[in-house]
């Protein structure tokens, strides 16, 4: 597809479609960059390991970078109006960044290995049953967009 014949499909798109595609690129570079550091703790580990959060942020930074496409093609689908599947993608969005960004800071400091042991306190809890709702239902709202259509 040369980009005049890309035109008319990306026209056809509305902006938190297009908004949503452009996330997931900055998601899937910034899981590229995250491999990067991975890959460079590994070479200077004695046993070939990076830490096991800094490995779960690439891991997780990568498979949200996919998840946020799929909700870029469900917002384009959907039947509700363009305000409710933008919100329907920025609530699980803003918690794949949240969660990367967890991972991040755990694999930096290096001050944990499971970071639900010892049992969390109110706040991760709070936290995760915000994310489980949020990722749930954002996906849920926009499915039942797909299915309405």
């Amino acid at each position: 597809m040369t980009s005049d014949s890309a035109a008319p499909f990306i026209d056809s798109l509305d902006g938190v479609t297009i908004a949503t595609v452009i996330a997931a690129g900055i998601l899937l570079a910034w899981a590229m960059l995250l491999g990067v550091w991975k890959y460079q703790l590994v070479m200077a580990s004695p046993v070939g390991q990076a830490h096991v959060y800094v490995d779960i942020a690439h891991r997780a930074a990568l498979r949200y970078s996919f998840a946020t496409l799929v909700l870029a093609a469900l917002a384009a689908l959907s039947a509700w109006p363009s305000w409710v599947n933008a919100i329907a993608v920025v609530v699980p969005l803003a918690f794949f960044v949240g969660a990367i960004g967890s991972y991040i800071l755990h694999g930096a400091l290096r001050d944990t290995e499971n970071q639900f042991h010892p049992r969390p306190g109110w706040l991760v809890k709070g936290f995760m049953v915000a994310l489980i709702v949020g990722e749930v239902g954002g996906t849920g709202v926009l499915v039942a967009g797909v299915i309405a259509a």
